[in-house]
C-alpha cells in the first residue's frame, strides 16, 4: 500500500498517474478476460503533443489499477482528462450481458478482511445512458456507476473531468467515507465482444 507524504498533503495536490512523464510505475494489471492493451503513446492534446495512456479492447477485459490511500478530507476532488474514439452499439449497460464501457475511471474503498464492505464508484463514459444517470453495477450492488459522458457527443475530443469523490460516496452509499484505497482505469469489451479505444491524461486529487 502506498501512502502519500505529509508534504504532498500540505499542497492538497496528489498525483495518481503521470502518464505525461511516460511511465506506469506503481500501476498493476488484473485480467478478467484476456488483456486490454494499455500503453503510453504520444499524441496531440490541445496545442501540444503529450504522452498519454492508450487503452484498446477487441473483446478483452483487464483493469489497470494503483493501490494508493488518499485522504478525502484533505483532497476530495478527482481530476482527469479522457478521450473516447467510439462507443458500443446496442448494449444494455445495466445488464451483465452489456456491462462494458468504452472508458471508465473508478475509485475503491477497501473493506479489508470484510470484503463485503468494499465499495466502488465507476465514473463511466456510457454508450447510451443519460448523462448524470446513476445505477448499481450488474454484478455487484457495492459498485455504483455514474455516467459523466454518453454516446457520440465529444467523441474524438479531449474532455476534462472533476468530481468530489467524498460527496459522491456520501450520496451513493449514504456514508461519510474519509479515504479511498485504489484508483483504476478500464476499457472493456468482454461481455459485448465489441472493440473500443480510449485515451487518458494525468490523474490527480486536489483540495479544491
Amino acid at each position: 500500500m502506498l501512502f502519500v507524504s505529509a508534504g504532498l498533503w500540505a499542497e492538497t495536490f496528489i498525483k495518481v498517474a503521470t502518464f505525461s512523464e511516460g511511465g506506469l510505475s506503481g500501476w498493476e494489471e488484473k485480467s478478467f478476460k484476456g488483456n486490454t492493451q494499455y500503453r503510453i503513446v504520444e499524441m496531440q492534446k490541445g496545442k501540444m503533443k503529450e504522452k498519454v495512456l492508450r487503452a484498446h479492447t477487441e473483446g478483452q477485459a483487464s483493469v489497470l489499477f494503483r493501490e494508493m490511500e488518499v485522504d478525502l478530507r484533505r483532497a476530495p476532488y478527482l481530476n482527469w482528462s479522457w478521450r473516447v474514439e467510439n462507443v458500443f452499439k446496442d448494449n444494455d449497460e445495466r445488464s451483465k450481458e452489456g456491462d462494458d464501457y468504452p472508458a471508465r475511471i473508478y475509485v475503491v474503498v477497501s473493506g479489508g478482511l470484510f470484503f463485503w464492505k468494499t465499495r466502488a464508484i465507476n465514473y463511466v463514459w456510457s454508450s447510451n445512458q443519460s448523462v448524470g444517470s446513476e445505477w448499481a453495477n450488474a454484478y455487484s450492488d457495492n459498485a455504483k456507476m455514474l455516467a459523466l459522458r454518453s454516446g457520440e457527443r465529444h467523441l474524438g475530443q479531449w474532455v476534462n473531468e472533476r468530481r468530489n469523490v467524498r460527496e459522491d460516496l456520501q450520496r451513493l452509499f449514504g456514508e461519510d467515507v474519509e479515504r479511498i484505497d485504489v484508483v483504476a482505469v478500464m476499457v472493456d469489451g468482454d461481455n459485448t465482444g465489441q472493440s473500443a479505444t480510449a485515451y487518458f491524461g494525468d490523474i490527480f486529487f486536489s483540495g479544491n
